[in-house]
């Protein structure tokens, strides 16, 4: 029986662990006053995110979290979106996946959508 890959959900700006394995932003955006030397980033895979008009109707209010969730997988089937999951699950089959985030709730955030979705 295979293993279930280890998925962890982090904060961008945080410092890089040595836990972390690959560390992939699943940000659209890049982070607010963050430099690439200091995000310690292995990819940016904004495909992977939610589109901006998901992003903007949620709003991080945790109330509405569930329905984001059902939002965000649906809109993960789209072909650009289910090509960078498929991407997303090869990387954690090798080794530990840190997703990263700038969001302050984590959480609450795409990456722990993505996170539940990889290690299911």
């Amino acid at each position: 029986m295979a293993t279930k890959p280890k998925v962890r959900v982090r904060r961008v700006y945080e410092d890089p662990d040595n836990q972390d394995g690959t560390r992939v932003l699943v940000d659209r955006i890049w982070p607010r006053g963050l430099t690439k030397d200091k995000a310690g980033l292995d990819e940016w895979c904004k495909e992977v995110a939610p589109s901006t008009e998901l992003r903007k109707w949620y709003s991080h209010d945790p109330e509405r979290f569930e329905e984001f969730g059902r939002r965000y997988r649906a809109e993960l089937r789209e072909p650009e979106h289910a090509e960078a999951l498929v991407h997303l699950r090869d990387l954690a089959k090798k080794r530990t996946l840190t997703l990263l985030t700038a969001t302050k709730q984590a959480e609450i955030s795409e990456a722990a959508v993505l996170a539940d979705m990889l290690q299911s």
